[in-house]
């Protein structure tokens, strides 16, 4: 009997049992982004599945974020311990060579003319402060991560970039702990991102960047990615690694796919009623949104206007007609705003808003817009920002590649159709939604479920 009690006991134990994991990241409320909402939205379900994730990460007073989204921090939960610490900022410095006086984000998108200065401040960036510059943060984030790791009796390392130089955090946590399971979160591609060729990278510093990559693909217990193609790319770095041919498939068996996804808790409450009523500009009439809504049809696009998206396509579609208005809610150039006013259609920009409101603004909308840019390996790009377009429950026009990762869950959920040549639109604004639910696999609750299992 007494046997029987103390098994009971530490079978109890194991199953009640908490595992203390660190989480290493440098994009954190107030910092907004698709980004941010990786983890924000992960870690307040982790608990559920016997997590307990404590987290570190900078200090905002000096940090460098691009966006900047201060209701997010009423998001962080309760029970998450979060450390910070200072940084030293070489992207501060360029904001003073910077005309808007930003940093760059969304591959350039916020520069789509760089002055000289700005081409060869990209090229310092490129080739002297590798991974990227915001490894500043590393002295310190290394410190007091050793400080974490002795005083919770952490268990799990997560590590998750970018910006990438935060796994050689991870990469020298693992040298100094190695019986801690390290897990690398890797958003984006590293060496293969597509705006790579814009910081004017020598075939050294390519070499060098690429030694980084790997060293942080051999050395993590668990590798974590966005979507199928970018495990692709991951796993085909093991020959770069020096290791044997064999080593191909120890790498891809070690990488897990774990999409972004959407935070049912988002959408609970939001409707039409609580986007803004803007005035907008029709002919020689100011009507509001609603009254918009009601005579024509509202393509939105929420996110980031980056310079490598092909626009013509939705200019052939939409030019002149007024039935149609165009809806840009988020970071959009001054060149790219004159060609779109260009096309004789009813136009509305809305600068960045909060997470929140730009939720508001894609359940106010008839259909969302998604842009893939046309660079290399673009089949793979999975953007956090379709998942919350899925839970939106619109249906969506992507001009992007047929056979790409964004049209196959789309696909998958029944919720648009991607434009080719023999695209109508006619038919589009008349097609009922017609979503078959598929996209509530990918909820935020699911998904920490997954993540909790690898740890």
């Amino acid at each position: 009997m007494r046997l029987f009690f103390i098994n009971f006991v530490l079978l109890q134990e194991k199953l009640f049992s908490v595992k203390k994991v660190l989480l290493i990241t440098y994009y954190f409320p107030p910092s907004g982004g698709a980004g941010v909402q990786r983890w924000l939205k992960t870690i307040k379900y982790l608990p559920e599945f016997g997590v307990e994730p404590i987290v570190l990460t900078v200090d905002p007073n000096v940090a460098s974020y691009p966006q900047v989204d201060t209701a997010l921090c009423n998001e962080v939960p309760d029970f998450v311990k979060v450390y910070r610490t200072t940084t030293k900022e070489i992207l501060s410095l360029y904001k003073r060579v910077s005309p808007q006086k930003q940093v760059p984000y969304g591959g350039f998108a916020n520069e789509p003319n760089p002055t000289l200065l700005q081409k060869i401040s990209r090229f310092i960036r490129g080739n002297f402060f590798l991974p990227d510059p915001r490894k500043g943060w590393n002295k310190y984030a290394l410190a007091k991560a050793k400080e974490i790791i002795e005083q919770e009796e952490i268990e799990t390392i997560i590590t998750t970039s970018p910006p990438h130089s935060t796994q050689l955090i991870g990469l020298e946590l693992k040298r100094l702990y190695p019986h801690i399971k390290w897990v690398a979160d890797l958003r984006d591609p590293w060496t293969d991102i597509y705006y790579n060729e814009d910081l004017y990278p020598t075939r050294l510093a390519k070499k060098r960047n690429l030694r980084y990559e790997c060293s942080v693909l051999q050395n993590a217990d668990q590798v974590i990615t966005v979507s199928e193609e970018c495990r692709r790319l991951f796993a085909g770095k093991s020959a770069n690694a020096g290791t044997s041919t064999g080593s191909v498939t120890a790498f891809a068996d070690k990488i897990s796919v774990i999409p972004n996804g959407f935070d049912l808790a988002d959408f609970i409450e939001f409707g039409d009623e609580q986007v803004s009523e803007r005035r907008v500009e029709k002919g020689d009439v100011l009507v509001t949104d609603r009254e918009q809504r009601r005579n024509v049809f509202t393509l939105t696009y929420v996110g980031v206007m980056a310079p490598q998206y092909d626009l013509q396509p939705l200019k052939s579609l939409v030019q002149n007609r007024k039935d149609i208005m165009l809806r840009f809610v988020g970071v959009v150039s001054d060149d790219t705003m004159k060609e779109i006013e260009s096309w004789g259609v009813c136009t509305e920009f809305v600068p960045y808003v909060s997470h929140a409101e730009a939720i508001a603004y894609m359940r106010s909308a008839d259909a969302l817009i998604l842009f893939i840019p046309n660079v290399p390996n673009n089949e793979g790009i999975l953007t956090g920002k379709l998942f919350e377009y899925l839970a939106s429950e619109r249906n969506i026009l992507l001009f992007g590649p047929e056979n790409g990762d964004a049209m196959k869950l789309i696909s998958e959920c029944e919720a648009g159709c991607c434009y080719t040549k023999d695209f109508n639109l006619d038919e589009f604004l008349t097609m009922p939604y017609l979503g078959n639910g598929n996209f509530k696999n990918y909820s935020r609750k699911t998904l920490a479920k997954e993540i909790a299992s690898l740890l």
